[in-house]
């Protein structure tokens, strides 16, 4: 395939977490492959009074060899439009936007309508076409931006299904690649003793912003499990709460299990990532709803196993038995799938499984399904 001029729109550095993760990860497998790439990302993404978190900006250093600006305020239609008249000129051959919630379906659909030349593809990378928490206006707004790509890229069969109601236009899916950007794995020995925890210790960790749909509470309700007690199984929680805080730690107390919780409730920079997965035996990924996780990906990357809910995406991505675990939204199944992994000394048998089949999910496989969707 010929070398494209690819424009890639939506968050990256100086925007901190996993969508600025992805975007960044695939601007480098783009140009791996060969093709010219910018990223175009936000001067204001979100306004405060709707970001639930602490801060939007990273504190690590900006990622090398990628040509990043700042240009998109999603609240301000005159902006809109001169950034989309703006990227007319460049005559890009692709341009690619990320889309993950209808917030940002005004702003990026009207780029997309004014950016388009006449040579160019325009491509919508569907995250979610509808958000875990619904909000009036999802739909119109999704359609709005959804009206304005010529063609989709998916990360899960289930979105891709859901796409079905927006549009008729051309529809390619590929699983969400590993995250491979946060330095080598670590021992397990080294990284609880960096995190200060107990050598012989059984710990599950819960990575990742804490919101709702995460299914938090199903996790907490597992850990009051008796035999999880008896076993001395303890949770890290490494993750920024996004809401609900009072209700959690309330919970915890409830329940009777704060000494077996250890909380680093907070953003984790990248630095820190390797070694919260490489103390943890299980990752526990208890979704309410889900179309597909980077944590899931993030631990194929360190090779630790996972027990996640039967939702959305989620079990393509981990194959039951293989990997991990695969369960209903029920604590005593999560409580089951640990006594199993404990007791049946599961451990190697899904670091071999994990080895397998985290060759699904290489970004290079991921650009190749991609680019079927590029005009010859």
């Amino acid at each position: 395939m010929a070398n494209k001029k690819i424009l890639l729109l939506g968050p990256a550095y100086p925007y901190r977490g996993g969508l600025a993760a992805f975007n960044e990860s695939l601007a480098y497998a783009l140009q791996s492959a060969g093709h010219q790439v910018e990223l175009v990302t936000y001067t204001l993404q979100y306004p405060n009074f709707l970001f639930p978190g602490k801060t939007q900006y990273s504190d690590d250093p900006p990622p090398a060899d990628l040509e990043i600006e700042r240009k998109i305020n999603a609240v301000n239609p005159f902006n809109w439009i001169k950034v989309g008249l703006e990227l007319r000129k460049r005559q890009a051959d692709i341009i690619i936007a990320a889309f993950w919630m209808p917030f940002m379906g005004p702003s990026l659909g009207t780029i997309l309508r004014l950016a388009k030349a006449s040579n160019t593809h325009r491509i919508g990378l569907i995250h979610n076409i509808i958000p875990h928490e619904h909000r009036p206006g999802d739909r119109p707004l999704a359609k709005y931006f959804t009206a304005s790509a010529d063609s989709f890229m998916t990360l899960s069969s289930s979105v891709a299904e859901e796409l079905k109601d927006f549009s008729e236009a051309p529809v390619r899916t590929s699983p969400h690649p590993i995250y491979d950007i946060y330095g080598e794995s670590v021992s397990k020995e080294a990284a609880r003793k960096r995190l200060a925890l107990s050598q012989d210790g059984r710990y599950l960790l819960f990575f990742g912003y804490i919101r709702e749909y995460k299914g938090l509470s199903l996790l907490l309700e597992a850990m009051a499990d008796d035999r999880l007690t008896e076993q001395g199984v303890k949770l890290i929680l490494a993750g920024e709460y996004y809401g609900n805080e009072e209700k959690y730690e309330a919970m915890i107390d409830e329940l009777g299990i704060r000494e077996r919780i250890i909380s680093h409730t907070r953003f984790v920079s990248n630095e820190e990532v390797r070694y919260f997965f490489g103390a943890a035996d299980l990752v526990v990924q208890p979704y309410q709803t889900a179309t597909q996780s980077g944590i899931s990906q993030l631990a194929y990357n360190f090779e630790k196993p996972m027990i996640v809910t039967r939702v959305g995406g989620l079990p393509e991505i981990v194959p039951h038995g293989k990997v991990g675990y695969v369960i209903d939204q029920k604590a005593d199944e999560l409580a089951d799938a640990v006594v199993d992994f404990y007791d049946q000394d599961r451990e190697e048998h899904f670091q071999a499984g994990l080895r397998t089949e985290k060759s699904r999910f290489t970004w290079s496989g991921f650009v190749a399904v991609l680019e079927e969707l590029f005009p010859v």
